[in-house]
């Protein structure tokens, strides 16, 4: 489970993925913010955004199948 205030990598690999950019960058969750996307997924774990602020500064709001703990 990622928490705020742990740190991570994003891994988003395929090169097709609009945030491809963000891949291989670290950061720290700063929050998790809940929202309805479980409901249409049918995941729970999607309802759940998690905020990292990465180690260029730039906030980003990323799924947990992204982030990798560090």
């Amino acid at each position: 489970m990622i928490y705020e205030g742990d740190k991570v990598r994003v891994d988003i690999p395929d090169r097709d993925d609009p945030d491809f950019n963000l891949h291989r960058e670290k950061g720290t969750i700063i929050d998790v913010i809940e929202d309805d996307a479980s409901e249409f997924t049918g995941d729970e774990r999607d309802s759940k955004l998690f905020r990292v602020e990465l180690e260029t500064g730039e906030i980003v709001d990323v799924r947990w199948r992204d982030l990798r703990p560090i």
